[in-house]
């Protein structure tokens, strides 16, 4: 256990043994996480039969959504405040206990609010894990683990369909949550007992207002791209344009009050440093374009193929490999060469060669074509996603780490929000005119057409006949190419900030050693060989450090002076 000799002398001892430990119990929750957000889209239709939300089944999607960007720079700013293990802690002792009442809910709208819990537990095990990094791992060296990080979600993104599909062919769709209970345990205890990070107390009075605006402008902000985007509602609308007037108010007062406040949620600081705001608009501008293709490329395979979700999840794994790769990759050159301005311009500069070579999709292209695609696409996507992340943490100080990464992770989610919502709408609006064209002329009346058009699954794609199964088919490939043409000009825009991203030399400090909270290399080699002597010479029993008394020590105790990082960005 850590001594309380050496909880006594403040710092942390960040031996490169403590930093593989801590990065575990990060993989664990970023696991949790990550899984649930695929695993649960395979379920999605059983779930929705079983509760009876049919209807209405997209707020398990939208609740998932909002809750996890509204608490994503609450959990940044907190973690910045008042420490981040309890946090890490409480995010997943939330996830896991709604997964529980997902798994035993009786209805839908139950349901609907649990996952909105799951959300709540969902954002601050990514944003937590991300910065905790940013705490242990000097900027030069976090490269390598970076990557690995991102690459959970490429190893999610494929297993998760594929549980949830097994999970509801051959036991029920509550397994879907099941899973996370002992994931969670695990992930608790893992970092219970390993996450050696102190606790800190405010000094200054929490932005309550700014949280509170901050919420309801982000909820406004999905509830008007949500409506928007449907065809029951349409931009148009008087409550659609209601939720987009409610956004922009409670924005300018957001601005307005952060501006005042001593200690900002979002400080409005973090907008005067030019490569945060560069690296965020990528961020944004990327989210706008990556998750609006991710969201429709699938469902056009299935209608393709006629295979299952979980069998057509498997046609995205060259994406996820080629994500993986690049991620991985990128990490480890970053932190050999010490310097990152290439990849975020080679991955827009692949990205955007694979949504040229997207416009092209047609009926007949073969699954080969399009798994290369996707490929391309997916590393693109790994030279960049957590390059920015590193970046951001880069460019601020010390004490802004988890506000900075927090509030680059929901720029690009609300990007994505704005992405899926426009060119959702654009691509169903031309799909429904398709299909109901493709009906029509295989001699259904406009209402049976109409209602063929609507109730259409990839399981009855076999059972149809060839002229009408091919006329859907090239029905979506003729909805979704066009699309892609919208998203390019983004990208376009991605890759020019890209270019003009300013390249400063990587900090060879880690966040907790710079704020003197910890002392990590040779020191802490040495201070930590001398530890284990006195133990062993006391006759007192060592084991590897305990986070249940070294993350609770408070950081006022740490009597180090921060060491002035010349690099950092001021």
């Amino acid at each position: 256990m850590t001594s309380t000799a050496e909880r006594a002398s403040g710092p942390l001892l960040l031996t490169q043994k403590r930093i593989w430990i801590i990065f575990s119990a990060l993989i664990a929750g970023m696991l949790l996480a990550s899984l649930d957000q695929t695993i649960v889209s395979t379920a999605m239709p059983t779930i929705v039969g079983e509760l009876g939300g049919v209807e209405h089944q997209t707020w398990i999607t939208t609740a998932y959504l909002l809750a996890t960007t509204i608490v994503m720079p609450i959990y940044g700013k907190f973690g910045d405040v008042l420490g981040r293990r309890n946090l890490f802690l409480f995010a997943i002792v939330l996830f896991t206990a709604a997964s529980v009442g997902c798994a035993f809910a009786t209805d839908f709208w139950g349901f609907v609010v649990f996952r909105a819990i799951q959300g709540l537990g969902g954002g601050g095990l990514m944003i937590l894990s991300q910065a905790i990094i940013a705490d242990i791992v000097p900027a030069d060296q976090r490269g390598k683990y970076l990557g690995p990080l991102g690459g959970i979600f490429g190893l999610s993104a494929v297993a998760g369909p594929l549980l949830g599909g097994f999970f509801v062919d051959h036991m029920t769709w509550q397994w879907a949550f099941y899973i996370n209970i002992p994931i969670g345990i695990v992930a608790f205890l893992i970092a219970f007992f390993t996450l050696t990070l102190p606790s800190k107390k405010a000094t200054k009075r929490i932005d309550i207002g700014g949280v509170v605006l901050l919420s309801i402008a982000t909820t406004c902000l999905i509830f008007f791209t949500d409506f928007g985007g449907s065809d029951e509602r349409g931009w148009t609308d008087p409550l659609t344009l209601a939720f987009g007037a409610g956004m922009l108010v409670a924005a300018i007062l957001f601005v307005m009050v952060e501006n005042r406040v001593a200690d900002p949620i979002i400080p409005m600081s973090l907008f005067r440093n030019p490569i945060f705001v560069n690296s965020t608009a990528i961020g944004f501008t990327l989210g706008m374009g990556m998750f609006a293709a991710l969201a429709f490329v699938p469902t056009f395979l299935q209608m393709s193929t006629g295979t299952s979700a979980a069998v057509s999840g498997l046609l995205m794994l060259p994406m996820m490999v080629g994500m993986m790769g690049t991620s991985i990759y990128s990490g480890l050159a970053i932190t050999k060469h010490g310097t990152y301005k290439k990849y975020p311009i080679m991955g827009a500069a692949l990205v955007i060669a694979a949504m040229l070579w997207m416009t092209t999709l047609s009926a007949d292209t073969p699954v080969w074509v399009i798994c290369a695609q996707l490929f391309v696409f997916g590393a693109g996507l790994g030279y960049i996603m957590q390059v920015v992340v590193l970046v951001v943490q880069n460019s601020v100080p010390v004490d802004q780490i988890g506000t900075a990464t927090s509030s680059n992770n929901y720029f690009r989610e609300v990007g994505a929000a704005l992405g899926v919502a426009i060119f959702g709408a654009m691509f169903t609006s031309r799909l429904s005119e398709n299909l109901h064209e493709v009906f029509t002329k295989a001699g259904f009346d406009p209402s049976a057409a109409g209602e063929a058009t609507a109730t259409l699954q990839p399981s009855v794609m076999n059972d149809l006949p060839e002229p009408i199964r091919d006329g859907i088919v090239t029905a979506y490939a003729d909805s979704l190419a066009p699309v892609f043409w919208y998203l390019i000009p983004f990208l376009v825009i991605a890759l020019v900030l890209a270019l003009f991203l300013k390249q400063i030399p990587l900090s060879d400090v880690a966040g907790m050693v710079a704020r003197g909270e910890a002392v990590a290399g040779p020191e802490a080699d040495r201070l930590e060989a001398e530890r284990l002597a006195v133990l062993k010479g006391t006759g007192r029993e060592t084991t590897a450090p305990s986070g249940t008394e070294a993350g609770r020590a408070d950081a006022s105790e740490a009597p180090l002076q921060a060491p002035e990082n010349p690099y950092r960005e001021k």
